[in-house]
């Protein structure tokens, strides 16, 4: 080859979760669950050191399911997301009785949680790789996407 081509490899992740959308004017305002799927595309040149045991590798399969699998797949699998001012009262009921509660700053939309993903992601990159696009599918009809070069 000539020059090393720039490459984008994607890697599919699977998740349960349960929110609750408060202020919402239908039935998501009442906690409820999914069955998540994101999906995380990256490019970058493609390692050209033999010597290297990934060579060859735009980034190894491998590399990036520990990142996704322990910024977002990890902390929010299983687990009941709700906006950081619900009641008090209620998130100490809940902690009470539940693990894994986590309380964000924004309204747990997909369309925010995918935002808030790619941040998180990027963040664990190595510099040489880019963050391209998520899609984060909700239901199998519904799904929110995030690309790269619309959030610059």
């Amino acid at each position: 080859m000539a020059s090393l081509p720039y490459i984008r490899i994607t890697k599919e992740f699977k998740f349960e979760m349960a929110h609750a959308l408060p202020g919402y004017d239908g039935l998501c305002k009442n906690i409820h669950g999914h069955s998540y799927e994101l999906m995380v595309t990256l490019a970058g040149n493609p390692i050209s050191d033999i010597n290297n045991p990934k060579n060859g590798m735009v980034m190894d399969f491998g590399d990036l399911k520990m990142i996704v699998r322990n910024t977002i797949v990890d902390v929010f699998d299983h687990s009941l997301v709700l906006r950081s001012d619900t009641s008090a009262s209620l998130i100490k009921s809940l902690k009470e009785n539940y693990d894994r509660i986590i309380l964000l700053d924004y309204q747990p939309t997909s369309e925010l949680m995918i935002a808030d993903f790619a941040e998180r992601i990027m963040a664990k990159l190595p510099s040489n790789i880019d963050l391209k696009y998520l899609l984060l599918r909700e239901t199998v009809t519904s799904y929110a996407e995030w690309f790269a070069e619309e959030n610059k």
